[in-house]
């Protein structure tokens, strides 16, 4: 047996099925992000998703981070980045649910988007926007000047 052979890394990158779908402000993001989100858990339970763009703004795709609990859901900032890397994106945006209604970035959303945005700009990749979901409404950091 030999023990000192080391794996190959393949990656494989593809552009077949992507959407033409350009972003161009909260709004648009949104509308994808509540394509994604499942409407009815919107209440219940908190998730987390990115959304991942070309440097033009196009939609590369979308992943599901976390889903957890009723008030908060775990986060890792490398699986985010990975994913970034991975799709060669230029841009983020993220967006997470608040089931109970308020708006209100917490002390925890503020602290997860500060370490996701001092990541991208290491990878410079931008961090464009973060978003809170409520069943009824939305808030963007960007618009609100929280990024």
């Amino acid at each position: 047996m030999k023990f000192d052979i080391v794996n190959e890394i393949k990656l494989i990158y593809s552009r077949k099925g992507n959407s033409e779908r350009v972003i161009t402000n909260s709004k648009d993001a949104v509308k994808v992000f509540r394509e994604h989100f499942d409407s009815e858990q919107m209440d219940y339970r908190e998730s987390f998703f990115t959304l991942y763009l070309n440097q033009a703004n196009k939609v590369l795709g979308i992943k599901r981070i976390s889903e957890s609990g009723i008030s908060s859901t775990l986060v890792d900032v490398r699986i985010i980045m990975q994913t970034a890397l991975l799709c060669n994106a230029s841009g983020i945006i993220l967006a997470h649910n608040h089931p109970s209604g308020n708006l209100t970035p917490s002390v925890e959303d503020l602290k997860i988007t500060r370490d996701i945005k001092e990541a991208s700009k290491f990878l410079n990749i931008h961090l464009l926007d973060h978003c809170i979901l409520t069943s009824e409404n939305h808030i963007s950091f960007a618009e609100e000047g929280k990024l």
